[in-house]
């Protein structure tokens, strides 16, 4: 449809000047002594654009012949260009693919074609330390760091990242320590600081971290807890001062105390510590919100204390759970303990009439002993020698 419009368009402006033209007698008169020349206007008018249009095409042909050398520069760069981007991508695709070798040469073209020298530097350093190579890992790497211009975050991640592959977890954490003064501190840098702080043995960042990777959703919570409850464990592990315990427990998050592992790391750090009130009271807590057979066994394991109070607590329990075998454990050792004969020969055969294990027999042979039943004593060590 446009098209016809400037058919249209151009077929009136030719009409429009044919009558313009026929009915204009002027005519234009050009003397040079001893010439003369008269010619129609209409001529004239037709002369002049036929010129201009000549004069037009000739100074465009000559500004094209005086740009025709950078042209051809420029299209020489613009296929080098292309060839090295193509170079480019393959190492790229042949890194993904785990072929390192040829990512490596690949790399090594884009390199020396002056394309993007920062990126295929980091390219070859991480191929080459794929290879272990490291000749052309510290060549690579050198270069990597001369080029980085405005790249030094993809320098620094790749170095702590290569250095936590190779177990240097000092290297790694100052490459991000690096990395976050320049305003780098990233998802990507906090799962890489994760791993070399686990590496380390630094317990504590580690809960840190995972704290935060989960609520920046790097972490799922299935992932997360794992960790947290590890890292803990190995803190409480390593304290032995009852007050650095009790405000080391305080910082924990809720759900964190309920979780049987981390509270009996804590209870037996306090035992360690000769808080054994403080030890009795955190699993006690724990265990008024969670149930856990594990933490009942640690908690009949407390020595001294307040063991009445604790056979008061856990007969509590046990009108809750009645057939709680570790439970019906954990209160005939408290009453042995106690001296409380009759009831811990009472609790530790309900014990093994709910489950039959190795530690109830063997409980309830020593107290049989210590009662001069040695018959009696002998069939229960049999029986958990069986077992």
């Amino acid at each position: 449809m446009r098209a016809l419009l400037w058919l249209l368009l151009l077929a009136a402006l030719a009409v429009g000047l044919s009558l313009a033209a026929r009915y204009n007698d002027g005519y234009a008169l050009f003397v040079l002594p001893p010439w003369r020349v008269e010619i129609s206007l209409n001529l004239l008018l037709l002369l002049g654009g036929a010129g201009f249009v000549a004069l037009y095409w000739i100074f465009r042909s000559v500004g094209a012949l005086l740009r025709l050398p950078r042209q051809v520069g420029e299209f020489r760069a613009r296929r080098a260009r292309g060839s090295a981007e193509r170079a480019l991508h393959d190492a790229l695709r042949c890194f993904a693919e785990g072929r390192f070798s040829h990512a490596l040469k690949n790399a090594e073209k884009v390199f020396d074609a002056g394309h993007a020298k920062g990126l295929a530097a980091v390219v070859a350093w991480r191929a080459a330390h794929a290879l272990r190579d490291p000749a052309r890992e510290s060549e690579w790497r050198r270069r990597a760091e001369d080029h980085a211009d405005g790249g030094r975050a993809a320098v620094l991640m790749t170095e702590a990242e290569l250095a936590v592959d190779s177990r240097d977890f000092a290297a790694a954490l100052a490459a991000l320590d690096r990395l976050a003064a320049s305003g780098g501190r990233h998802i990507g840098a906090l799962r890489l600081a994760l791993r070399a702080h686990q590496g380390q043995g630094n317990w504590r960042e580690v809960a840190r971290l995972a704290r935060q990777l989960e609520k920046y959703r790097a972490l799922s919570a299935e992932q997360a807890a794992p960790l947290r409850r590890r890292a803990h464990a190995e803190v409480l592990k390593g304290m032995d001062d009852a007050k650095a315990i009790h405000a080391y427990w305080r910082e924990v998050s809720a759900a964190d105390r309920l979780e049987p592992r981390i509270a009996l790391e804590a209870s037996r750090a306090l035992v360690a510590a000769g808080d054994r009130a403080g030890a009795a009271q955190l699993i006690e807590e724990a265990l008024d919100e969670h149930w856990d057979s594990s933490l009942i066994a640690a908690y009949a394991q407390c020595p001294g204390g307040d063991v009445l109070g604790r056979i008061a607590h856990c007969e509590k329990w046990l009108h809750e759970r009645p057939r709680d075998a570790q439970l019906l454990l954990a209160l005939g050792r408290l009453c042995r303990e106690r001296q409380l004969w009759g009831k811990a020969q009472s609790y530790l055969e309900a014990s093994l009439a709910v489950e039959p294990t190795r530690a109830a027999h063997v409980d309830l042979a020593q107290l049989l002993d210590s009662l001069e039943k040695s018959a009696l004593a002998e069939r229960h060590y049999r029986a958990a020698a069986v077992l």
